[in-house]
């Protein structure tokens, strides 16, 4: 792998890894707001992706657990 290759991949890691804790900060934010007809729904996918967006992150810097 060329430098040039080696830089690009690693800026678009940055990147990514602002975007995914960009998102994570949003989601905390967000308040469920229950008297809305399906918000348990969404709380629960906002979860879900929390979740992965933390995965993502931990495999991005190198300390996901080993499987």
């Amino acid at each position: 792998m060329t430098m040039a290759a080696q830089d690009d991949k690693a800026l678009q890691s940055k990147q990514m890894l602002c975007d995914l804790y960009e998102l994570i900060a949003a989601l905390d934010r967000r308040v469920p707001q229950l008297e809305r007809s399906g918000e348990l729904r969404i709380a629960h996918e906002a979860a879900e992706l929390r979740e992965r967006a933390m995965t993502l992150i931990q495999k991005i810097e190198g300390t996901a657990p080993m499987e």
